[in-house]
């Protein structure tokens, strides 16, 4: 039971806020990835990704999410999230464009989300070993 509780707190730690933002920013970006394949044929259709990921805009933003009202004791507070919680930008200027104004390379659209898959293992990854570690430190050496 204390390992659930333990648990539960870890997403006031600074790491794991950090880490949980950062894979919400790659899911959201995989999104957007998506979308602008989806469209790779759609007549003057530019492409976008999303603004670079920072961990101090994240931990920023972190402290001042809206609480969701709690009803009764047991009810978990949760947070409230926009649909979108990074905001988009569309690329200026272009590499290549079509000649009906579509501006989505799909070979640089795919080349982006192999490397936002990457980034994704790699953060689950460190998500799994802190989990570890810190399980280890409450349960002790047995």
């Amino acid at each position: 039971m204390m390992e659930v509780a333990v648990l539960m707190e870890l997403e006031k730690m600074t790491l794991f806020s950090a880490v949980k933002g950062r894979l919400s920013w790659l899911t959201q970006r995989q999104e957007v990835l998506a979308q602008n394949i989806a469209n790779a044929d759609t007549p003057k259709y530019k492409s976008s990704d999303l603004k670079a990921f920072d961990f101090k805009d994240i931990l920023r933003r972190g402290e001042s999410q809206v609480r969701m009202s709690v009803t009764d004791a047991s009810h978990q507070p949760g947070a409230r999230r926009r649909i979108r919680d990074f905001s988009e930008e569309v690329e200026r200027n272009p590499y290549e464009t079509s000649p009906n104004g579509n501006s989505v390379i799909i070979e640089e659209q795919l080349a982006k989300v192999n490397e936002t898959h990457t980034k994704h293992q790699l953060v689950t990854q460190l998500y799994k070993k802190h989990l570890g570690m810190i399980a280890m430190a409450v349960r002790g050496s047995r």
